[in-house]
């Protein structure tokens, strides 16, 4: 057991549930160098070669050992920002992380190969970002609800730009708002706020105590760095300007960062997501689409697929938009699931089916 001070690390975003399991992580270690103890830290930024590292007091820059990073390859999974890593130093004064603690939350991605990416570990609320200009689109909200659906992260989502919403029409941000609320449902907490104003740190401060982490989620543009400077009351974070047709951000932000609030929370910026699929299995899509799953119940055959079969209680009242997405994810989410062979048949027999496509196509032109 390694030794460490719950109210230093606190500052860094430790629960009482996370210090039970630092204390509880079998670790094998070396006599330190120098006297210098192992300590727990936790980990504010990855880069390609080191890691950013944060005792509590100070910031250092470490290396990960080679047999951890087999360790978790083997796993499928690779350091995040916000895991609790275990760090030594050697006699070169190099510090090295030599553990990393079970993370008891992570939002993790699909790449484009199916692959698992883990974008962070152990936070308590995800943040999901969207302006209330061009940027606003509920299936891309969804999309955001889905990654997070299946973590244990509590969702909240948070519509930026009202100001500029407000210069639309007197009442564009509360009917936004219902739009929101409508799709999205009762249980997940929608707030609006100009992110530049000091009032957008009031109206998320339920979620600012002591000991919280949050990540910030949403696609470039959205305003994700510029409600972190406002967060923390200073210009930490770059900000850029937006393009004029489609409100769309030029990543300004390129690495996921971890910041400690002056309130006692801590607040992960990331860049938008280039990538947006959820890693979640049919069984949680239909939790996060529980308007769907409950009127299915009422269709008019039990196998029914809500797509043109007679008598779909989904069809009939559920918005087409949203139950088109939720196919979407359907098909993702049975894709992911599949072996490399089962993949390859399916891919075969869409290149067989555009090929006949194309021949009936041609016969008609004849």
């Amino acid at each position: 057991m390694i030794d460490f001070s719950f109210e230093t690390l606190r500052r860094l975003g430790l629960t009482p549930a996370m210090a039970q399991t630092l204390a509880t992580v079998d670790v094998a270690t070396t006599a330190p160098a120098d006297g210098i103890p192992h300590q727990w830290m936790r980990a504010t930024a990855v880069h390609r070669e080191t890691v950013d590292v944060h005792d509590g007091t100070d910031q250092h820059s470490a290396r990960c050992t080679t047999r951890l990073t087999r360790a978790l390859e083997d796993q499928g999974s690779a350091l995040a920002v916000g895991d609790w890593v275990l760090c030594s130093v050697d006699e070169h004064q190099q510090r090295w992380v030599t553990e990393r603690a079970p993370p008891l939350s992570q939002i993790v991605r699909r790449d484009a190969d199916g692959s698992r990416h883990t974008i962070v570990s152990n936070v308590d609320t995800a943040l999901l970002v969207m302006g209330l200009d061009l940027d606003f689109n509920l299936q891309r909200l969804e999309r955001y609800l889905a990654l997070v659906g299946s973590s244990g992260v509590l969702p909240v989502v948070v519509l930026t730009k009202a100001d500029i919403a407000l210069q639309t029409a007197h009442h564009a941000v509360e009917q936004r708002l219902q739009q929101v609320r409508a799709r999205v449902g009762q249980h997940v907490d929608v707030v609006a706020v100009d992110a530049r104003s000091d009032a957008a740190a009031q109206a998320l401060r339920p979620y600012l105590g002591m000991g919280q982490t949050l990540v910030l989620l949403g696609s470039s543009g959205a305003g994700k760095s510029t409600l972190t400077n406002c967060l923390l009351g200073s210009g930490t974070q770059d900000t850029g300007t937006v393009r004029e047709h489609d409100s769309r951000g030029k990543h300004t932000t390129t690495a996921r960062s971890l910041h400690l609030l002056p309130a006692g929370a801590c607040v992960i910026d990331t860049p938008g997501v280039r990538t947006l699929r959820p890693d979640v299995d049919a069984h949680t899509l239909g939790q996060l689409f529980e308007d769907i799953s409950s009127l299915a119940g009422q269709c008019r055959f039990r196998n029914c697929s809500h797509q043109d079969e007679p008598g779909c209680a989904v069809r009939a009242q559920v918005d087409p938009l949203r139950l088109k997405n939720y196919h979407k994810l359907l098909r993702e989410t049975r894709r992911d699931s599949m072996g490399a062979l089962e993949r390859q048949s399916q891919l075969a027999q869409w290149k067989s089916r555009t090929k006949a496509g194309r021949q009936r196509r041609a016969m008609e032109r004849e």
